[in-house]
């Protein structure tokens, strides 16, 4: 008999066997499959996270970096506490880090002018979650999105701050009914009233971030009608080199300090974000969050390796005539002991087929509700299969052991 008849046969044997203690195995491919469910359902949620925000950053642009305000920071220290308020960056100080930046890139201003917009057309109107943005021409380049219908800003229009807007498609979608052409209509936007010159192409949300629901106005029409106390302002850099990045990060922290007036010995009172900063920031948090999983895992495949060891001496001890027939019948020690390895394998892979089913399906309802994709982890599907041969191997090496070195005519008396 070959090599190849001799495993078919021993996981033949095994899966009789298996049978014959249905509710036994069944509670041990239960640990198993939660032991690793655990591990392969944390991991995929986690990758579906990051996806999504990935996606979500790629909207403006991957090779992107933007100037914002700092925000209030709060120090402690010698059982005090001090709260250090930055000012915020004006239109004023915008434009002219916009006008000197010589570094080849294409720069954008804009400024969230509000997040609860109602936009308004004839009889239809927008549920108020509509996010009002004021921009400049070079916006568009700059955020990562594109023009589905029409065109962007032209300089004239942001200089004498027009009437115009460009809306998201949701927006689209749920003002102009029956497939309407969106372009060249009047929509009202409080007591204000814009044409529409183009409609954003669709993104899809994710993590609760979307242009879909976004309108875009003219920076200066913005500053006119919906100025506020303390607005600031946000600068979007774009290099013409992505491999520049750094470099051009580098120029424009040195202008904007001196535009600021920030002294030698003093830190930014800005920051500077780049995704991919953003991206590793993440990965960094999550660190700790898939080690957490892997030990929860490793615990629960613990356990489940004692009570599949458990379950392996006790069907030695229940199947000692049975070994002491094969062993008369010309079986030598090492077929034993591998039939019974074979029974403790199968055992475990069973439970990890199981739990890894189980963790795709549980990650992935985080990539459901964040609207990424089916995520199929196949780092981690592998690491869950060793994890689970493992398992078994350590299991059923004790179990097998002793099957093996049993005394053929001592297995036969058994009763």
């Amino acid at each position: 008999m070959t090599k190849k008849h001799v495993i078919i046969e021993n996981i033949r044997i095994s899966l009789s066997a298996i049978r014959g203690s249905l509710l036994r195995t069944i509670l041990t491919v239960s640990i198993i499959a939660f032991g690793i469910m655990a591990l392969v359902g944390i991991s995929t949620a986690i990758d579906a996270l990051e996806k999504s925000f990935a996606e979500n950053l790629m909207m403006m642009g991957s090779n992107t970096f933007t100037i914002k305000n700092r925000t209030m920071r709060v120090q402690m220290g010698h059982n005090s506490q001090r709260a250090k308020y930055y000012e915020p960056i004006k239109f004023r100080q915008a434009t002219e880090f916009k006008k000197q930046y010589n570094f080849p890139a294409t720069v954008s201003v804009y400024s969230n002018a509000s997040w609860t917009a109602t936009i308004k057309y004839e009889s239809e109107k927008t549920n108020p979650n509509c996010q009002i943005i004021g921009t400049d021409e070079n916006y568009m380049t700059t955020s990562g999105n594109e023009i589905a219908k029409g065109r962007t800003f032209s300089e004239h229009e942001v200089f004498y701050g027009s009437h115009v807007a460009i809306i998201g498609s949701e927006i689209a979608k749920g003002l102009f009914k029956n497939n309407q052409d969106p372009l060249g209509k009047i929509i009202s936007i409080g007591a204000g009233k814009y044409k529409v010159i183009g409609v954003i192409e669709e993104k899809g949300t994710g993590m609760g971030f979307t242009p879909d629901r976004q309108i875009l106005l003219p920076i200066t029409n913005v500053r006119q009608y919906f100025s506020r106390p303390n607005m600031s302002f946000a600068i979007n850099v774009m290099p013409a080199n992505p491999q520049s990045v750094d470099a051009a990060l580098g120029e424009a922290t040195g202008l904007f300090r001196v535009i600021r007036q920030n002294k030698l010995a003093e830190e930014d009172d800005f920051d500077v974000t780049k995704s991919d900063q953003l991206l590793k920031m993440l990965a960094e948090n999550t660190k700790s969050i898939k080690s957490a999983a892997l030990i929860i895992g490793f615990i629960t495949l613990f356990g489940a390796a004692i009570g599949l060891m458990n379950i392996m001496l006790v069907s030695v001890s229940e199947r000692t005539r049975e070994i002491g027939i094969r062993k008369s019948l010309g079986a030598n020690k090492l077929t034993i002991r591998n039939q019974f390895l074979v029974e403790a394998i199968v055992v475990g892979q069973l439970g990890g087929i199981f739990g890894i089913i189980l963790g795709i399906l549980a990650g992935n309802l985080v990539s459901f509700f964040t609207e990424t994709g089916f995520i199929i982890p196949w780092v981690w599907i592998v690491i869950g299969v060793v994890l689970c041969f493992m398992v078994a191997l350590l299991s059923g090496i004790i179990p097998a052991t002793k099957a093996a070195k049993l005394d053929p005519i001592e297995a036969l008396r058994h009763d």
